[in-house]
C-alpha cells in the first residue's frame, strides 16, 4: 500500500459542462484532445471545446435519443447513432441540411470505428450486429446470433474480431474474415450492457446490469477478473491506454476506478446527482469524462497515473528492444476471482475547480439554425485540416454528411419493441 501511495495522486474534477437538456447518454474525446463529443437523450450531439472560453456547438439531426458517439482515428469525423434506427456521420460544411438514412429496422444502440477508420459496427434491438464501409458508404455484413436486443459491439485493435453483448445474456466474439461467432460468454445473470477489448486485444471486458464487470483472457478464454464494487447497474467503462486501468459508471451514481494490476477497487468518485450513462478515457489516457442524467458532462484529470506509467514508457524507450506496455497478461491469479469493495478504497467528493468557463456558450447548428448574429460568431472549425472560421464568415461549421447505412441484402427483423 506504502508502494502504490508514493506513485499515485487522486483525480481531480476539472470543468463540467453544461448544455444539454436531457441525460447525458455517450461520450468520447477526439484523437488530438482537443474537443469532446457527447450525446444525449434530448437528440443532439454537443461538441465540447476543451480551451479555455471556448463556445460549445449543438449539432441537431437526429430524430430520437443518442445512444451512441465515436470519433472516427483521424478525428475528422464522428459518428453517431440514436433511437431513431439510424447513423450518422457528421462534418463540417457551410451547409446547415442533412439527410437520414436507416441502418437498422430498430433502435441502434451504439457505433464505433476500426481502428483504421475503414469499417463502421453498430448494434441493435432488431438482434443484429452490422459492418459498414465508411470511404463506400454501404453495407458490408450483419453477424446474427444473438436472441435478443444488442447493447454494444467493438472491434478489437487490428480489426480480425468484433465482441458484442446483449439482452440475451451473452458476450460474443466474432471472426470479421469468416464472419463466424467464434466464442460466447453466457455466466451473466442479467442483461449486459456494455463491452469492449483492452488495447492489444487479448482481452475483453463486460457488464452487466446484475453489477458485475468480468474481464476474459481470449488466449485460454478464461475468466481472469470479476469485480462487484457497484450497487446498481454498470452502463460503461472504459480501459485506460496502459490497460492497468478501468472506469466505470453505474446507475449508483458513482464512478469507479479500478487498479487492474493488483485487482482492485482504488478510487470511488460523486460527482453526478444521479445515474452515470458514461465514461471514457481519452485516446492518452491523462483525461476522462463522465455524462449523467444529471445532463452534466465531467472533464476528470487522471493524476493517478503519472508517474508509474510515464515511467514504464520511459524504462522501455531506453532499452534497445523495448518491451511492449504492461497489460492485462500481467494480471494474477490465472483463474476467476471475485473482487469485493476493500476498506482501502478512497472516496472522493470533488469541488470543480472550473475557471475555463463552466458553462459555454452553445451555438446551435443544423436543422433548427436560424441566428445570423450566431452564425457570425461561429469562431473556429472544430476539424483539423479545415481552414479557420474568422468572425466575419457568414456561416457556421455544421453538420453536413450523414453516411447511408441502408441495404437490401439485410433481411428484415422484427418490429421495434417500445421500452
Amino acid at each position: 500500500m506504502a508502494t502504490m501511495a508514493s506513485v499515485m495522486e487522486d483525480p481531480t474534477l476539472e470543468r463540467h459542462f453544461k448544455g444539454h437538456k436531457d441525460a447525458v447518454t455517450c461520450a468520447d474525446f477526439s484523437p488530438n484532445r482537443k474537443h469532446l463529443a457527447s450525446g444525449s437523450a434530448d437528440k443532439s450531439l454537443m461538441i465540447w471545446n476543451l480551451a479555455p472560453k471556448a463556445r460549445a456547438y449543438r449539432f441537431i439531426g437526429h430524430q430520437d435519443v443518442i445512444t451512441g458517439v465515436h470519433f472516427s482515428p483521424s478525428g475528422n469525423l464522428v459518428a453517431t447513432s440514436s433511437k431513431d434506427r439510424t447513423v450518422r456521420l457528421w462534418k463540417p460544411s457551410i451547409k446547415g441540411d442533412s439527410t437520414v438514412f436507416k441502418a437498422h429496422t430498430a433502435t441502434v444502440r451504439s457505433v464505433a470505428f476500426s481502428n483504421d477508420g475503414q469499417r463502421l459496427v453498430t448494434a441493435s434491438d432488431d438482434k443484429s450486429v452490422k459492418v459498414w464501409s465508411v470511404r463506400r458508404q454501404c453495407f458490408l455484413y450483419s453477424l446474427n446470433q444473438h436472441t435478443n436486443w444488442v447493447r454494444c459491439a467493438r472491434f478489437s485493435s487490428d480489426g480480425r474480431l468484433i465482441t458484442s453483448c446483449g439482452d440475451d445474456r451473452s458476450v460474443r466474439l466474432w471472426d470479421t474474415s469468416t464472419k463466424h461467432c467464434i466464442n460466447c460468454f453466457t455466466d451473466y445473470g442479467g442483461s449486459a450492457t456494455w463491452v469492449d477489448f483492452n488495447s492489444n486485444g487479448t482481452c475483453i471486458a463486460s457488464s452487466g446490469d446484475d453489477r458485475s464487470l468480468k474481464i476474459w483472457d481470449l488466449r485460454t478464454n478464461k475468466l481472469i477478473q470479476h469485480y462487484q464494487v457497484h450497487s446498481a447497474e454498470i452502463n460503461s467503462f472504459s480501459f485506460h491506454p496502459s490497460d492497468n486501468y478501468l472506469i466505470s459508471g453505474s446507475s449508483d451514481g458513482t464512478v469507479k476506478i479500478l487498479d487492474l494490476l493488483e485487482g482492485r477497487l482504488i478510487y470511488t468518485l460523486h460527482g453526478h446527482k444521479g445515474a452515470v450513462m458514461t465514461v471514457t478515457f481519452s485516446r492518452t489516457g491523462e483525461l476522462f469524462a463522465s455524462g449523467g442524467a444529471d445532463r452534466e458532462v465531467l472533464l476528470w484529470r487522471t493524476n493517478f497515473d503519472t508517474k508509474s506509467y510515464q515511467d514504464v514508457l520511459q524504462q522501455h524507450s531506453r532499452r534497445s528492444t523495448p518491451d511492449p506496455p504492461p497489460h492485462l497478461s500481467d494480471i494474477h491469479p490465472r483463474v476467476p476471482h471475485l473482487h469485493h469493495p476493500q476498506s482501502a478504497t478512497i472516496q472522493i467528493n470533488p469541488v470543480v475547480t472550473d475557471t475555463q468557463s463552466a458553462n459555454p456558450r452553445v451555438v446551435e447548428l443544423g436543422r433548427t439554425f436560424h441566428s445570423t448574429t450566431d452564425q457570425r460568431i461561429a469562431a473556429k472549425c472544430l476539424w483539423p485540416g479545415m481552414p479557420e472560421w474568422r468572425e466575419h464568415v457568414p456561416f457556421p461549421p455544421t453538420v453536413l454528411s450523414v453516411l447511408q447505412l441502408s441495404s437490401k441484402k439485410d433481411p428484415q427483423s422484427h418490429a421495434e419493441q417500445q421500452r
